[in-house]
């Protein structure tokens, strides 16, 4: 009886061993079966210089590799066209007047619900690495190493959970070397939400040593505004974007003669970004911009050549600075591949907002003009992605949030603003419900580009934009005639119809939206 008896035992004890064994590895399987996230998202990116959507300034392989193997949204936009605001937005899935964060001059609340936060509740590891640019530490994520503030090209400071140091090398770079050695070292047991958040393109636009030769020889076209009189546009007449008057000739064209017979109104800074280098970045430094120095100052330009010369001296940073983010994103999309993972992970790339590439004459962004307005955003999943190719409908970048928690099998809180993506991802056509309009509002003045606070409605074809504060100004454009916004139609009597219904639409946003006095909502 006694040997019976421990016979029975050790069996109901195998039984239950197996049993719990089973139990793990369903769970387990069960968790790896929700998509990873991959979301990079470069800073002050332009749809222009994309080649998937526009092939004429630069070819990005890597970016459009993502599009080519999921989709590629031609009307994606953001709230508030301004870096703090849109990580915010990013991390809420809230416009401005409901997360607090109107400007880049006050603090995020990391207190508020965060998808991050959500998502770690629903048993995802969480990691951001690189910009942040919020003045609050993150919270809601399980590892963190990001820039303070704007950060650096040049062997920039990272704060890792806390701990600041300095890190040879150069930041785009040391970006992905960080975000790849955070995935070889996760949790294999757990999917998980990585946050790639580049430095680059944002100003000053200081390209890697081994980029310098790009672009040598390039003639960039000058946009047929480029010399635009905003006829009509007071508020566009006002600003202190312009490439021509605006634009810092050693801070951003990079002419930090040795001399020193260059002096501009950020010439101290240009000098303190110098110094950051080690003796092997500054010898290539110099070779690369030295002869550029000395050519121009001996060709004393003037008028339409030197406002040419500018953009074209300003294009060529530019586009070598988003070079070397395309191949970085080429060694994340290698990594994926190699460890088995691009099946199961959603792969986002995008820019907190969009820029201006010499359209209207300017750099920068903040407008609810297009070239600013309009982010790029491409996306591939293939476990879980019906639809392919180019998507038109309106989306904005208070969809991240639901679309990631939606994906996660995570609840979406009521309060969260944007709308799942998935519904457009897993089918051949959007739900006939979608979107129809797009609600903005910038807050940020007086700054030192002096873009006047305004808010606005967009649909598929049309836009209505007020200007406020210290000016009341009317803009209405007709986007399917003046794809370029030239031609303020706002008080155009064949319009005035569809411009009532723009303001009825306007309104209903408004409310939708928690906006209803906008002209007071900043503190």
């Amino acid at each position: 009886m006694r040997k019976g008896n421990i016979l029975m035992g050790l069996s109901l004890l195998v039984l239950t061993v197996f049993s719990q064994s089973c139990n793990t590895s369903e769970k387990k399987a069960k968790e790896l079966s929700r998509p990873n996230i991959v979301y990079i998202m470069s800073d002050d990116h332009g749809y222009q210089a994309i080649s998937c959507y526009n092939d004429k300034l630069i070819k990005t392989p890597n970016i459009d590799r993502i599009a080519n193997e999921g989709v590629k949204f031609n009307k994606a936009f953001v709230t508030n066209s301004i870096c703090a605001p849109s990580r915010a937005t990013l991390l809420t899935g809230k416009f401005s007047n409901l997360n607090g964060l109107y400007d880049n001059r006050n603090k995020f609340d990391g207190s508020q619900v965060t998808f991050p936060k959500l998502l770690q509740q629903a048993g995802y590891q969480t990691a951001l690495i690189g910009k942040w640019h919020l003045k609050s530490d993150p919270t809601g994520f399980d590892y963190w190493n990001i820039l303070p503030g704007q950060g650096q090209y040049y062997n920039p400071d990272f704060i890792e959970m806390g701990d600041k140091k300095r890190v040879p090398g150069y930041a785009t770079s040391l970006i992905t070397d960080f975000a790849i050695e955070w995935l070889e070292k996760r949790n294999q047991d757990k999917p998980f939400c990585l946050l790639v958040h580049e430095k680059a393109p944002h100003r000053t636009w200081m390209p890697d040593t081994s980029y310098l030769a790009m672009f040598e020889d390039e003639n960039f076209d000058i946009p047929d505004n480029y010399f635009d009189d905003y006829e009509g546009r007071l508020a566009a007449k006002e600003q202190k974007l312009s490439v021509i008057k605006d634009m810092d000739l050693a801070y951003d064209l990079k002419m930090i003669d040795k001399e020193g017979e260059i002096q501009t109104h950020y010439r101290k800074w240009a000098d303190g970004f110098l110094k950051r280098m080690d003796p092997k970045q500054r010898a290539a430094w110099d070779k690369e911009y030295n002869p550029k120095i000395e050519a121009f100052k001996k060709a004393k330009l003037k008028g339409k050549e030197l406002a040419k010369w500018k953009l074209r001296r300003y294009l060529t940073d530019y586009l070598r600075v988003i070079a070397s983010v395309d191949d970085n994103i080429g060694r994340l999309l290698d990594y994926l591949d190699d460890a088995g993972l691009a099946d199961n992970t959603i792969v986002v790339y995008t820019s907190d907002q969009g820029f201006y590439l010499g359209e209207h004459g300017w750099f920068d962004k903040r407008f609810m003009y297009e070239e600013s307005f309009r982010t790029p955003l491409v996306v591939r999943y293939p476990n879980g992605m019906k639809r392919k190719g180019e998507v038109n409908e309106l989306v904005q970048n208070i969809d991240f949030a639901p679309t990631f928690l939606d994906y996660a099998g995570a609840d979406i809180p009521e309060d969260i603003q944007g709308v799942s993506l998935r519904p457009i991802l897993e089918n051949e056509e959007a739900p006939e419900n979608w979107r129809k309009s797009l609600y903005y509002h910038y807050y940020e003045f007086p700054n030192e580009h002096g873009v006047k606070q305004h808010y606005g409605v967009r649909t598929d074809r049309y836009k209505l934009i007020h200007f406020y504060n210290d000016i009341d100004e009317w803009e209405m454009f007709d986007l399917e005639n003046d794809p370029e916004e030239m031609n303020n139609i706002a008080d155009d009597p064949e319009y005035k119809t569809i411009r009532r219904g723009l303001e009825v639409e306007l309104e209903k946003l408004q409310k939708q939206y928690g906006d209803t006095e906008p002209e007071k909502s900043i503190r």
